[in-house]
């Protein structure tokens, strides 16, 4: 379970970098540092300190999830009977390679996961075999995506929202 988090406040030349690297991760510093104004070496120092912020928690590829085979996209709700089950459900989920996010939700449900599987066969293995026999777990419903409208990653810096 995370521990409180605190809203750090960035200067607008922190907004902007993290607004580049979240557009590019692969731009290098001399390129950053030119589009923000800054020299090379103080770009790195603010990535530096960004990171160490948790600010940026990582720098990832965005891949074609069909073109690995991972045909289906659904969002799985679990049903756990009881907050004492909360802590193995959760730490059985972050070992399922299926399973791209997990989130502790408020209402009918007590999970809601986002998967990716090869097809309909896999995607019930999973429920079947996997999530519908832990401990605690006494119902899931599952909807199955037929097309993304928006999936995104980028998240809006303080900057951008002024703007």
């Amino acid at each position: 379970m995370p521990g409180r988090q605190y809203v750090v406040f960035m200067d607008d030349v922190d907004a902007g970098i993290v607004d580049l690297l979240q557009a590019d991760a692969r731009l290098t510093q001399a390129q950053i540092a030119r589009k923000v104004g800054l020299s090379q070496p103080s770009v790195a120092d603010r990535i530096r300190k960004l990171e160490e912020q948790r600010i940026i928690t990582g720098y990832t590829a965005r891949v074609d999830p069909r073109k690995l085979g991972k045909d289906i996209t659904a969002f799985i709700g679990v049903a756990i009977e009881h907050p004492r089950y909360f802590e193995a459900f959760a730490k059985k989920v972050m070992g399922l390679d299926e399973v791209l996010e997990c989130h502790r939700v408020a209402g009918q449900d007590s999970y809601l996961l986002k998967v990716r599987t090869e097809n309909t066969g896999t995607l019930d293995r999973l429920l079947t075999e996997e999530l519908r026999t832990l401990p605690g777990v006494t119902r899931t419903h599952t909807t199955i995506v037929l097309c993304s409208v928006k999936e995104e990653t980028h998240v809006t810096t303080r900057r951008e929202s002024a703007a």
